[in-house]
C-alpha cells in the first residue's frame, strides 16, 4: 500500500500545502501550510490522519502563514533546512514584515540537511533534496518509492522560482535543478509550491529556463 498523498490550494497566491501519510499508522507530515489552517486541519480529519510533522520547504511567509495554528492544534515537531532555519523567527527574513504583518514562530524541531530521511509513520520515508537558489535553505522532498517529488519554489511547471528576494541566487537555482531533480526518471511526477503538477521529462525537454529557449 502506497503513500497517502493530498493537496490542497491556500491563500491568495495559490499556494499548494500537501499532505503526505502513512496508511498504517495513520501519521502525516503537512508541507508548507502557507495558509488557511482549518481548511487543513479539517483535511487531515477528513483523511482519518494526524499530524505529527510540519515540513517547510523554505521560510517565505506565504509557505508558513498557518503553520502556528497547525502546530498548535496538533503538536506535530517543525522541521526546515538549517540554512532557512531562522527565518520562522525573524518577520525580516521571512519577509511578513513587508507585506504588513508579523509571522515569527518558535525555533524548529528540526534542521534539515541534504540527504536527509524523513521517516512518516511506519511506511513512509520523505528524502530531502538542498536546492539552494530561491532561498539559501530551499529544499525538494521525495517520496520515496513512489515517483513523486515536491519542488516547493525551486521548480514549477513551465518555469522556476524567483531569485530577486534576500539570498536568492538565479544560477544557483538552475544548477540546483539539473544537479538534484533532472537526474530523476522522466515520469517521476513534479509537485510544485504554485500551480499545476508536472513531470521531470516535461521540464527537461519543454521549461525554456532549463533548455535554452528563455
Amino acid at each position: 500500500m502506497g503513500a497517502i498523498f493530498h493537496h490542497l490550494s491556500v491563500g491568495p497566491m495559490d499556494n499548494k500545502c500537501y499532505i503526505i501519510g502513512c496508511p498504517v499508522s495513520k501519521e502525516a507530515a503537512v508541507v508548507d501550510p502557507g495558509a488557511e489552517a482549518a481548511r487543513i486541519l479539517q483535511t487531515l480529519e477528513k483523511l482519518g490522519l494526524k499530524c505529527t510533522q510540519i515540513i517547510c520547504t523554505h521560510g517565505h511567509v506565504d509557505h508558513i502563514g498557518a503553520l502556528g495554528a497547525v502546530q498548535r492544534a496538533t503538536g506535530a515537531r517543525v522541521l526546515i533546512h538549517s540554512a532557512d532555519a531562522d527565518m520562522l523567527t525573524s518577520p525580516a527574513r521571512n519577509l511578513s514584515m513587508y507585506m504588513g504583518a508579523s509571522v515569527q514562530y518558535q525555533a524548529a524541531d528540526r534542521q534539515l540537511a541534504d540527504g536527509d530521511l524523513i521517516q512518516v509513520g511506519e511506511q513512509v520515508q520523505l528524502k530531502v533534496l538542498h536546492t539552494p537558489g530561491h532561498t539559501p535553505g530551499g529544499i525538494c522532498l521525495e517520496v520515496v518509492g513512489e515517483g513523486i517529488l515536491l519542488t516547493g519554489d525551486t521548480l514549477f511547471a513551465g518555469s522556476v522560482g524567483r531569485s530577486d528576494f534576500p539570498g536568492g541566487n538565479h544560477e544557483q537555482m538552475i544548477d540546483s535543478i539539473r544537479q538534484k531533480i533532472l537526474v530523476y526518471p522522466p515520469e517521476t511526477r513534479v509537485y510544485p509550491g504554485h500551480g499545476p503538477s508536472s513531470t521531470v521529462g516535461e521540464e527537461a525537454r519543454h521549461n525554456p529556463f532549463l533548455n535554452g529557449t528563455w
